[in-house]
């Protein structure tokens, strides 16, 4: 079996238009996968991609923003790698959604840490979707 998958992160794949924001923050659900809240939102209209996320870390809880780039980055490849374990079921669906990862601790944890609850946030929006 060859894997046609790529795994790198287009432009449409980042959640940047005003109005889709706040539609995920007014009518998303949401749910913890520590140290991740993730809110969500299964979206109707068409959509440039099937998956697009954001990522927020709080200046309140890390204020060098060193550390802040760094947990976006942790986040960012932890999503990366593991997106395909969302996106395909979508595409079968044909169905598309909005996901925001806010980042919740004030210290900043290990990557491996960070795997574990990637694992765990798209596993349970996997299960979420069906």
């Amino acid at each position: 079996m060859v894997n046609n998958n790529r795994y790198t992160l287009s432009k449409e794949e980042r959640l940047s238009w005003k109005r889709y924001i706040d539609l995920l923050f007014q009518e998303g659900k949401s749910f913890v996968a520590f140290p991740l809240r993730v809110v969500y939102l299964f979206m109707e209209e068409a959509m440039p991609a099937p998956v697009s996320f954001m990522i927020s870390v709080p200046k309140k809880k890390i204020r060098r923003a060193v550390k802040r780039n760094l947990v976006k980055r942790q986040t960012r490849e932890t999503y990366r790698v593991r997106k395909y374990d969302l996106i395909l079921p979508l595409v079968e669906k044909n169905r598309s959604m909005i996901i925001a990862f806010l980042y919740l601790d004030k210290e900043v944890h290990s990557f491996a840490d960070m795997e574990k609850a990637m694992t765990k946030a798209l596993k349970v929006l996997r299960e979420k979707e069906q």
